[in-house]
């Protein structure tokens, strides 16, 4: 009987702490205005997302260990975030274009290789992430890891240009003209490789 009532009580843990991250991922969206609701609710939503941020912590000082507890739980039990990343907030399309310059003059475009399905997923996670201003303090150390994996299949490369950007799709009336996608370049990199293997 002991055993049984830790059972639900850790059930009805788990499930209260699901239901508040997911429901600041919500009120967080309707705050934004990413909904059709009316924008007379985002005040309201802002109230719902600070008692469902309450709710998991977040509010208290990051040294609490209440908080740290809640957190720690969270990242184990993998329900650290909601799912807002689907439709219709899905991000917009982003691309890290490498241009290998060769002495002999010539110029190849690459893109970061990866070995799996789940390391495309998990890169194309990453260049979405450069793209927002908080990270761009690490940019261009994460750019050159990348530029890096694909020089060393390049060995006799003089230079790597990686140029980061936005990638639009064109609409349903666009493609059947036969346009395609637009790429928007947001900055770029130039890294002379062989000069810092000489250091």
């Amino acid at each position: 009987m002991y055993w049984k009532r830790i059972h639900w009580v850790w059930f009805g843990l788990h499930f209260f702490l699901l239901t508040a991250v997911c429901f600041a991922g919500v009120f967080w969206l309707i705050a934004q205005g990413s909904t059709i609701l009316p924008s007379a609710s985002d005040e309201y939503a802002r109230k719902a997302e600070l008692a469902a941020t309450w709710c998991l912590g977040k509010e208290a000082e990051a040294s609490n260990p209440v908080r740290r507890g809640i957190a720690t739980y969270l990242h184990a039990a993998g329900i650290q975030a909601g799912y807002s990343f689907f439709a219709p907030n899905v991000p917009s399309q982003h691309r890290l274009t490498l241009e290998l310059f060769y002495d002999d003059g010539r110029v190849e475009h690459q893109s970061p290789h990866v070995r799996s399905k789940a390391a495309a997923l998990r890169l194309d996670t990453l260049l979405d992430k450069l793209a927002e201003e908080r990270y761009e303090a690490v940019r261009e150390v994460l750019v050159k890891m990348l530029a890096f994996s694909v020089w060393r299949e390049h060995a006799d490369v003089k230079k790597i240009r990686a140029t980061f950007g936005s990638v639009n799709s064109p609409d349903i009336n666009e493609f059947e003209q036969g346009h395609g996608e637009i790429f928007q370049p947001m900055f770029s990199f130039d890294f002379s490789l062989r000069d810092e293997q000489r250091q």
